[in-house]
């Protein structure tokens, strides 16, 4: 492991493995090795190696199956999926628009540093905003990039993909996991929906085309083709 990285040793692991997913080392639906493979193979104990695996099962790129191991289940979307939301809403004859609700600079939390590649000591832009079609509010969506990518969050208007198009760091590809979650409270409030209603969860990663990763989107939507649409 690399002994200048500040970060908590499971998350290590975890980003080496997505970076081997990233380098097509594992294809979706393909086994992980066992915990005892992986703490030999990362000179780690058991816990640590079950731990990494516990982030990737909660970014939505890692399946557990009861008896059987666990599997890849990683969704890659190539360059001409990542058009926008509202270019893909005005496609399907809606006029989109947004509702800001955040846009602050922070420390990068632990999902935050393992999916984009940072230290705890790294600072973010979180961008959250409900996204609208005729109106009507689609998705409650939360999007998080390195400040170096968006170092003034008030310079970006309705699209974040226009901003860094315009800026030279748009992403060419990017890894989709969708899985069904059950609606809050608040999230039923929101999106106009009852509270344990089945919505679904997305999580993307986009990256650059040198590899890196730029953009950790992830967003509850009312429906599969508001969930499949990228965001921006």
């Amino acid at each position: 492991m690399n002994m200048n990285d500040s970060s908590p040793m499971y998350l290590q692991v975890a980003r080496r493995l997505m970076d081997d997913m990233q380098a097509g080392h594992y294809r979706p639906d393909q086994a992980l090795p066992s915990e005892r493979a992986l703490s030999e193979q990362f000179g780690v104990s058991r816990v640590t190696a079950r731990k990494a695996i516990d982030q990737l099962v909660e970014q939505g790129l890692v399946v557990r199956k009861h008896g059987s191991g666990n599997y890849i289940s990683q969704r890659e979307l190539p360059l001409p999926s990542l058009s926008g939301f509202s270019a893909q809403m005005q496609q399907r004859g809606h006029a989109p628009s947004s509702t800001w609700l955040k846009r602050e600079i922070v420390l990068a939390n632990a999902e935050e540093q393992l999916s984009l590649g940072l230290t705890p000591d790294d600072r973010v832009v979180r961008l959250e905003r409900l996204r609208l079609a005729d109106g009507e509010v689609m998705a409650h969506e939360v999007a998080v990039l390195p400040l170096d990518i968006v170092p003034d969050p008030g310079a970006i208007k309705d699209s974040l993909y226009q901003y860094l198009s315009e800026h030279d760091r748009l992403p060419v590809r990017a890894l989709q996991q969708i899985r069904a979650a059950n609606a809050t409270e608040v999230l039923a409030e929101e999106l106009g929906v009852e509270v344990g209603d089945a919505v679904l969860f997305v999580t993307r990663v986009g990256y650059l085309a040198s590899g890196r990763a730029v953009e950790l989107t992830y967003a509850y939507c009312r429906s599969l083709n508001v969930a499949q649409t990228p965001s921006y």
